[in-house]
């Protein structure tokens, strides 16, 4: 008898407990409902496109503020809790010059923008679409082979990358950049003197110098990139003597140089 009054009060107990949790998460179910309907229909955290600073933009110094703000026009009148962040940077990802984006919402009516920019390290060179006889136009490319348009103004100290097309995969174009840049780095200080680097094959490198006040091409190869340009250097005065009006040297062979003479 003693043993069934236990039995049924811990049913009791269990129960109760039960009990008390169900309205428990009833309750907080429908208190979370309320706050989040509050959250997305009070005025207090509508996005107003008459309040300065509700889309704040850091980091934005090359890429169009304007362009970038326009991914939130739909936002205005809106509370930021119902902004889709995701989707939002998405969209900048997509703008020029964005490499990342980060989107937050600023308590209780702002949205913060941070945007990390691509990094040219150099100058392109592409035909216009129109012929080989068309003229070319510049574009900046960055260490992950994306094109980038000249912002307006802006000053760049870069050499120019030959050898890349808009036809090229980024990944393709990738390897181009870093076979000039591993060039620019072997090469140190003597890489001011470089003004152009054709990474077409680039594993067989090309590079237009400047020498004693000339403009030479010199072909490097895949490697020894400042042991071969220095030894050129060392042994330039000799070579001019014997070749003055030579303007391309093959230094591929670490033992020789090797004057190319123009052909008509």
């Amino acid at each position: 008898m003693a043993r069934e009054k236990a039995r049924s009060g811990i049913r009791w107990r269990l129960w109760l407990t039960a009990s008390a949790w169900v309205v428990l998460f009833v309750s907080s179910a429908v208190a979370a409902r309320k706050a989040h309907h509050f959250v997305l229909t009070d005025p207090e955290f509508a996005l107003s496109a008459e309040q300065r600073g509700a889309v704040t933009v850091q980091g934005a110094v090359y890429s169009s503020r304007n362009r970038l703000l326009r991914v939130f026009s739909a936002d205005y009148g809106r509370s930021i809790f119902a902004v889709p962040l995701a989707e939002r940077r998405r969209r900048l990802l997509a703008a020029d010059w964005v490499e990342d984006a980060s989107v937050s919402r600023i308590w209780p009516n702002r949205l913060l923008v941070r945007i990390t920019e691509r990094r040219p390290v150099a100058f392109v060179s592409l035909p216009f679409h129109g012929g080989s006889n068309a003229p070319a136009r510049f574009l900046l490319v960055d260490a992950q082979g994306v094109l980038l348009d000249p912002p307006p103004r802006a000053r760049f100290a870069f050499p120019v990358l030959t050898g890349l097309t808009e036809d090229q995969t980024e990944p393709e174009r990738r390897v181009r950049v870093h076979a000039m840049l591993h060039l620019l780095d072997d090469l140190g200080p003597s890489a001011q003197n470089i003004s152009e680097i054709n990474a077409a094959a680039p594993d067989d490198l090309t590079v237009v110098a400047q020498v004693e006040g000339r403009l030479l091409e010199l072909k490097l190869g895949d490697g020894n990139y400042a042991r071969r340009f220095q030894n050129f250097l060392l042994h330039y005065p000799e070579i001019h003597k014997r070749a003055a009006s030579v303007k391309t040297f093959d230094l591929r062979l670490d033992d020789r140089i090797t004057a190319k003479e123009q052909q008509n």
